[in-house]
């Protein structure tokens, strides 16, 4: 049903109707995407040899296996040569050598090879470091790949993605990893912008030096920050007042273990927010969520301030949630309480769910689809007991006061919107 295209090929439909469009002036071809051929040498020292040596006599002749892999001559200079080669081509006694083919008088190739030669299978040398003989055992590849989670930043990552899925396809087809996908699952973390809301740029003069702000502020403050300036995947700006109110946050907690610890008060309102920070801090972090975590705990050291003593296990389980984000100070505090071994040896802190059940909630209560008030109700009270105090708030009242109820909608555990004419 496709009029004069009926029985082409697609290729072949694709070209004549693109043909076609173009002649009446409706549309023009063009390529949204394609994997263009690249430069794959470098003219510089470091990166990976490219194992063929020149012949005059052989041409270009590829280095048998058994003289893999070529390592880099060591050597005290590496500047340019000056002349557009790479500062190998300076090397005499690694450049001369002999043709594998007809043992005469060659020379190495001088360029060396990309940063993505070595960056797009990297991961597979991870599972099997200490192989000379494979890039790794095919079994540890079995058992580890593909990669569970990839986060890199939008303006590597896109690249580097590309890349290294085109090489391990290419290692799927000679039969070195069983699956033609490395990666399960992409994050790309949002850019941190100067404190103007600008790029960060030495031109710019914007540019901030961890290095000082881990002198001035310390490691885990300035770890945490990072993770807590909003969520991993938006752009977000530098702040250092934002930084010193992590400092702030993380002074506080050394101030509430640096007292004694009792045993007793288990069972109490900040008991049962401890249960629901745990799980809140726990699934955060499996959904990448840090600055809501961080936020969770804030809450509850907050609280933690207005108790006299506070319960060891407490503090044990509070240093447990604080530890993936501060890690220096939850070490050092977790030893200071008489803790070992090490906190980073510990399993998660687990929480009761009994605890975390909500004894009373909030509904928001509408007129007309306004808002007019919240009420905080029992967990457990009945759609009619709800309906019936939201009716007769005094908020709600002189809205409601000599008009007709038509209906009165109830969405469970949120909301009440009574509708009037």
């Amino acid at each position: 049903n496709s009029g004069q295209y009926n029985g082409l090929k697609t290729a072949d439909f694709k070209e004549k109707i693109t043909k076609d469009l173009e002649a009446k002036g409706l549309g023009k071809k063009t390529i949204n995407y394609k994997l263009r051929d690249w430069v794959f040498s470098r003219q510089r020292y470091w990166g990976e040899p490219i194992p063929v040596v020149h012949c005059e006599k052989c041409g270009v002749v590829p280095l048998p296996e058994s003289e893999l892999p070529l390592k880099l001559p060591e050597v005290k200079k590496y500047e340019p040569t000056g002349t557009g080669e790479s500062p190998l081509a300076n090397i005499a006694e690694w450049v001369n050598t002999k043709c594998p083919k007809c043992k005469g008088q060659a020379k190495r190739e001088t360029n060396t090879m990309p940063q993505w030669a070595g960056s797009n299978w990297y991961f597979l040398r991870y599972l099997d470091p200490k192989n000379n003989k494979a890039l790794a055992d095919k079994e540890k590849i079995k058992y580890w790949m593909p990669v569970d989670h990839y986060i890199g930043g939008a303006e590597h990552a896109v690249l580097h993605l590309l890349y290294s899925r085109f090489w391990y396809k290419f290692l799927f087809d000679i039969g070195v990893v069983p699956e033609d996908e490395p990666f399960k699952k992409l994050t790309n973390q949002g850019l941190i912008l100067a404190e103007d809301g600008q790029k960060m740029s030495k031109s710019l003069g914007n540019v901030v030096n961890p290095d000082d702000v881990v002198a001035e502020s310390g490691a885990d403050a300035f770890r945490m920050y990072e993770m807590f300036m909003g969520p991993l995947e938006m752009v977000k700006p530098w702040s250092t007042r934002g930084i010193i109110g992590i400092s702030r946050f993380l002074e506080k907690v050394w101030r509430l273990f640096d007292k004694e610890l009792g045993t007793g008060d288990k069972g109490n309102d900040l008991e049962a927010m401890l249960h629901k920070t745990i799980k809140k801090v726990g699934e955060d972090i499996e959904n990448l969520r840090f600055n809501t975590a961080i936020s969770a705990m804030m809450i509850l050291a907050n609280e933690a301030t207005n108790v006299y003593m506070l319960n060891r296990e407490f503090a044990k389980r509070f240093l447990l949630m604080l530890a993936p984000f501060a890690p220096h100070m939850s070490e050092e505090l977790w030893q200071m309480i008489g803790e070992k071994p090490s906190i980073h040896k510990q399993p998660w802190p687990k929480y009761d769910p009994k605890l975390i059940v909500e004894n009373e909630i909030t509904i928001v209560v509408q007129v007309n689809g306004k808002l007019r008030d919240n009420l905080l109700v029992p967990a457990d009270a009945s759609e009619e007991e709800i309906k019936s105090k939201a009716a007769a708030s005094e908020k709600v009242t002189s809205y409601i006061g000599g008009k007709k109820i038509v209906k009165t909608i109830y969405v469970p555990k949120k909301l009440v919107n009574i509708v009037t004419v």
